[in-house]
């Protein structure tokens, strides 16, 4: 195996050290933002400074898998800058160093943040998430609600459920089943108290069940202590409601895309969402090529600390631009892939026209 160069391992050197700096700051501060906005709910339940504490460490995965492109672009852009600064850009340029090698070498660098990103993003941050969500929900005695005031609405296969709260513990309450024939007649109604689900069995168990039925002319009441319900709404799906799309893993996207395919539903925004997953971590390939041309750029107002702010800039103009087409995807229809991959396109364009730009001076 090929040993990396004295030039490599010092570009590595300082980019990783730039990097990691950066990135501890980002979360120190992120991290204190998380508390400060949890102030107000100190207090209400058991819920104390120390769950609050827990509840913002917990989130910090997810802040790291958020920021690691952006941060990666600033360090980058800070090591390089240095660097040149140094004179050390020239003297690696005049021992034949080319442009293309120096992105070659810098790409070699980044797999390792691209990984790092997969990592955080795939297995470390969804599990962590979903412990704060369920956490902070436990601490503050509240349960899981959505956006309507009858509950959750699924559909499930010609089947309508409706669930009036999820609890942290996976339990559901209030449930409604509303079963139709194939030729869409209401053939019974039923209500639960309570439902919990059995891991080893895969089905719900119901608690206090009431079934209307209607039969022909008549309607009939049947009473359950306890009922086994077989359902495609399974935990998993209900833990959608406990972590956003974009903070999910690819098996939980592909698991509930799957669910609402089968239930004929839109799957728009998390098939976004899923392509997001997919290409995000290759983002931090795009921002090193951005932070190259600064470096190579010999004029002397060109400070660090401009440099830096202006690597801030581009950061935060990435992460806006890259929310803002994940909406412009659900609002207008756009394949899924072309809203996920769009902001890194621009972005890599404007990298490599800036390189262009640089080589010809």
């Amino acid at each position: 195996m090929r040993r990396p160069s004295i030039i490599t391992r010092h570009l590595a050197r300082e980019v990783v050290l730039g990097t990691g700096i950066l990135l501890l700051a980002f979360l120190g501060l992120f991290g204190f933002f998380d508390f400060v906005n949890e102030l107000e709910d100190i207090g209400k339940g058991g819920y104390g400074v120390v769950d609050a504490m827990v509840y913002v460490l917990l989130l910090q995965p997810g802040r790291v898998y958020e920021l690691l492109p952006i941060v990666v672009l600033i360090g980058s852009l800070y090591a390089l800058t240095t660097l040149a600064r140094h004179s050390e850009i020239t003297v690696m340029r005049a021992s034949g160093m080319s442009t293309g090698r120096m992105l070659r070498t810098l790409a070699a660098i980044g797999s390792v943040f691209v990984a790092l990103t997969f990592v955080f993003g795939e297995l470390i941050a969804p599990p962590a998430e979903r412990a704060a969500q369920k956490w902070r929900l436990a601490a503050t005695g509240s349960a899981v609600s959505s956006q309507l005031e009858s509950g959750l609405w699924v559909k499930d296969g010609s089947n309508f459920i409706n669930v009036g709260t999820v609890f942290p513990d996976g339990t559901i309450h209030g449930v409604r089943i509303y079963r139709f024939s194939d030729d869409r007649r209401l053939e019974s109604v039923s209500v639960a108290r309570r439902g919990a689900f059995d891991e080893r069995r895969s089905v719900w168990i119901l608690s206090d069940l009431t079934e209307t039925r209607f039969v022909e002319d008549a309607v009939q009441l049947v009473q359950h202590e306890r009922y086994a319900w077989v359902s495609q709404l399974t935990p998993d799906v209900l833990s959608v409601l406990l972590v956003s799309p974009e903070r999910m893993s690819l098996t939980t996207l592909m698991t509930y895309i799957s669910h609402l395919r089968d239930n004929r539903q839109d799957t728009q925004r998390f098939e976004i969402a899923l392509w997001k997953k997919l290409t995000y971590p290759l983002a931090v390939f795009v921002m090193m090529a951005l932070a190259l041309p600064f470096a190579l750029v010999h004029d002397r107002m060109g400070a660090v600390s401009v440099k830096v702010f202006l690597g801030v800039m581009l950061g935060i103009g990435f992460h806006m631009l890259n929310g803002l087409f994940g909406n412009l995807g659900v609002i207008n229809a756009w394949p899924p892939w072309l809203a996920a991959l769009t902001p890194s396109a621009l972005f890599l364009l404007a990298a490599m026209a800036m390189l262009l730009r640089v080589e010809r001076r």
